[in-house]
Formats: C-alpha cells, structure tokens, sequence
C-alpha cells in the first residue's frame, strides 16, 4: 500500500465495550493499582480487578497486566519480540503495544480519499475496545481459552465473582453471554476512566502549557520531527493537538513499511508463512485487498522510548535503530536485510514478492536510493530521538 493521503481526524471515544488486548498477569484477583477508588465508577473498579486477575487465563497465571505493565505505560516490560503466551510453547504472534491513549481511537473505516483508518490491533480488526477482548481471552496462543463461556466459568469462581454479582445483578452468570459482554464492559470503564490511560504528564505536555523548558537537544529533535525534508515524521504521528486534547502522534491510519523479519517469532520459522496486517492471515475480511498486504496501524509515539521493541514484529530492539530504520532502509538496505546467495539484499524480506510493490518508498524520508544520502546524519537522529524521551508521561520538573 502506498501511503495515501493523510487525513486530519476528528477523534472520538468508543464508549461500546473494552477489553485487556491481550496477555496478562501478576496478582490473584486484586487490583495492585493505586487508583482511587472515589474517582471510578462501580464498574471501571471492577474492571481493574479483571485485568489484574490472573483466572481469566487458561493456567491461571496470566492476565491482561501480564503483557501490558501499569508501570510501563501499559506495554510489556520484557525485551521479547512477542509475547508468551498462557500455555507452554505459545506465544502471541505480534508485539504487545502500550494501552494509553487507545481510548481516542475511533472504529475502522476508509476515509473518503480510501486511506484505511481506525480500528483496534495491529490489524484494526476490533472496532471497538470490547471486540479488542476477544482475541487476547480466546487467542490459543494467548490467554488460550476454549470459549466465552469458559472464560465466564472462569469469572465465576474467582475472587472477584461476588463483586461482579452485585454490580451486573446475582442472576448474571445464569447468561454466559451477557456476562461475557458485561467483562468487556468493566474493562472498557476501567481504561475509559482511569485517568492513567491518558495522563498528558509528558516533558513535551509541560512545554505546550508553559510549565517547562525543552533543552536546545529537544527542541533540534523537534524540528527535525516536523520538518517534511527531515523525519517527516508529522506524516503520520501528527503533532498537533485535536479534540481539546494534546496531540497523540498518531493518525490511527496504516503504513507499510518493509519491516525486517523477525526470525525470533517461532511462526517465522515456517518460510511459507507472512503476516500480511490489514490482508491477513488474522483479519480475513479484507483478504481481497492485496494493495493493503504487509499495512498495520500506526501507534501512538507517546511513550515510545520505553515500549520498544519496536513495529508489529518486535523486529527493532531500540528506539535509535527504529529511527536509522526508517532513514536508511533504502540508502543502506543490506544493513537490516540478508543477501541471498548472489550477494543480493533481499528487501523487505517479510513480505512475498509479489506484495513488496505495496511499500511505502514515495514519501520522505523512504524516497532514498543505494548511494543517496539519508534524510538524518547520525548526530540528526540522535536529536531526534532525545526529543522522542520528551514524550513518556510522568515527568517530574
């Protein structure tokens, strides 16, 4: 898919249901979250319970807090590529994301110019937060169970199955359905409530508001970021606030961008076999669309210096070389691809063949060639990626 054109967003909560998005663990049904109680309603409080509890698992040792950390901006905590899933041997095909600021996305849909948008996963095929449960709490090689109904057997008879009882009516178990609906929505309240979903507590937020200084680093970094010859990076993490919010750094929109391989995922280990994002293997519905083979959405870049590893494969480790990746993928290609047995780096080496044409190489900074110069220096990206630490939430002046 070639990059179409950017569309500015008028965002909007999803106030449907919500769900972990995947993994979990630690604890033993309570909340191990310092929220106050006061400021969260009946059912976002229980909420916090589920997705610090571990039964909702296959083994009973994973929960949603196992893949996405509180103390690390809901994201995994772990240098893995992907994470382990509940059963031994198992693991979840793509890279754990950070949870904050998902509650601003909106359901998938192609804007008018066609460009793909919105949508929860990588893949964008939950539409809403609620949907997003599904796939964690039955993915096989995720929290691995059976059923919805499983997954309520399992509710039942947790710790926090009397709470639920008096939050959704003592007859609620005797509807596996409407239960299962009703998890999803104490999640959904839980990340639409809990004001550490979206604290807008980053170095870059007291700048905008006059409550701190950027260093002459940062603010380099930031120019660099915004400059369309340079990072360009305004493309598609747009850094300009919407809504009466900051800005989020993301258009919610899709990209595809040749990522290397990641041959630490097991499923790799199969030559025949590719995650195509927006055309499959996972969504199916737009399988027909073969221009969107290899797209996934675009995260947020708020609190990406401490999220790596990087992309839907994990297959970038820190944030410096996710930042090289994107400058010098084409002026240096052999430095993130193999060459077969000819010599020939093999490009964009995740993907077959006959999707690599799907590429973004029209846009800057991918509109380089062998021999060109990269849109940054070294010293360029190292600004750039000091303005990206400006980002994470919870600076302290």
């Amino acid at each position: 898919m070639h990059r179409l054109a950017r569309i500015t967003l008028s965002l909007s909560m999803t106030l449907l249901l919500a769900a972990c998005g995947g993994g979990g663990g630690g604890g033993s049904g309570g909340s191990g979250t310092d929220t106050a109680a006061s400021n969260l309603s009946a059912a976002a409080q229980l909420g916090e319970k589920l997705f610090n509890d571990p039964i909702l698992s296959s083994t009973g040792a994973m929960s949603c807090a196992t893949c996405h950390v509180k103390a690390n901006h809901y994201a995994a905590a772990d240098s893995r590529s992907v994470p382990a899933g509940a059963d031994a041997g198992h693991e979840a095909g793509r890279q754990a994301p950070s949870l904050k600021y998902l509650k601003f996305n909106t359901a998938f849909y192609f804007a008018k110019d066609g460009t793909p948008t919105g949508g929860f996963t990588w893949d964008g095929r939950a539409n809403t937060l609620g949907d997003q449960a599904s796939g964690p709490l039955l993915n096989p090689n995720e929290m691995a169970n059976t059923s919805a109904d499983d997954v309520v057997a399992k509710l039942k008879r947790s710790a926090n199955a009397a709470e639920f009882m008096k939050v959704f009516g003592s007859d609620i178990f005797s509807r596996p359905a409407d239960a299962f609906a009703r998890l999803q929505y104490a999640l959904q309240q839980y990340q639409l409530e809990d004001t550490d979903f979206a604290p807008f507590s980053s170095k870059f937020d007291l700048w905008l508001a006059g409550k701190a200084q950027l260093t002459d680093a940062e603010m380099r970094g930031w120019a660099l970021f915004n400059d369309p010859n340079k990072g360009n990076c305004t493309a598609c993490h747009v850094g300009t606030a919407a809504d009466g919010h900051p800005p989020l750094f993301t258009d919610f929109t899709y990209d595809t961008l040749g990522v290397p391989r990641n041959m630490d995922i097991t499923a790799n280990a199969d030559a025949s076999y590719y995650d195509l994002g927006l055309c499959g293997p996972v969504r199916t519905d737009l399988s027909a669309r073969t221009d969107l083979c290899g797209a996934f959405r675009v995260p947020t870049l708020r609190n990406i210096a401490k999220t790596g590893p990087y992309f839907h494969n994990g297959a970038i480790k820190t944030l410096t070389d996710a930042v090289r990746f994107y400058v010098r993928r084409d002026t240096n290609p052999e430095e993130w691809y193999p060459t077969d047995a000819s010599g020939t780096v093999q490009k964009f080496n995740d993907l077959p063949v006959a999707y690599r044409k799907n590429v973004n190489t029209l846009e800057v900074p991918y509109n380089r060639k062998p021999g060109d110069s990269p849109a940054l220096t070294e010293s360029e990206i190292a600004d750039l990626v000091t303005f990206l630490n400006t980002l994470t939430d919870g600076y302290a002046p």
